[in-house]
């Protein structure tokens, strides 16, 4: 089971940036980071888990609408890690960001469902 861990997560003013990094341990024994595709989604308050941005194992990437041309999703698979890099923060942005892994080869990899592993959460906070 693999365990991910969020980091990156604060307060910005709209129109920063942050970067949001999440690692990855305890791989599936005979495979590596490199074989997983991993997501980003976020959760504002009252509202349903959102899909942001992913990156898969072959490294197709993908992004919902409202933050394509503002965030990019990377990997590094000799850290373990994949990091998105969020700019032109705007208000709506507000919400906890969770990162997510699954083990399979094929997928469009946008839904909470076609992952099996989340991480507990990095906060994002965008004042107006």
């Amino acid at each position: 089971q693999v365990q991910l861990v969020e980091s990156g997560g604060g307060l910005v003013q709209a129109g920063g940036s942050l970067r949001l990094s999440c690692v990855a341990s305890g791989v599936a024994s005979g495979r590596t980071f490199s074989t997983y595709s991993m997501g980003w989604f976020r959760q504002a308050p009252d509202k349903e888990r959102e899909f942001v941005a992913t990156v898969t194992w072959s490294g197709r990437t993908d992004y919902t609408d409202s933050v394509r041309g503002r965030f990019t999703i990377s990997r590094d698979n000799d850290k373990s890690m994949v990091q998105l890099q969020m700019n032109n923060l705007k208000p709506e942005d507000t919400a906890e960001y969770y990162c997510a892994a699954v083990l399979r080869s094929s997928g469009r990899f946008t839904q909470t469902n076609d992952y099996t592993n989340w991480g507990q959460g990095t906060q994002v906070t965008v004042s107006s």
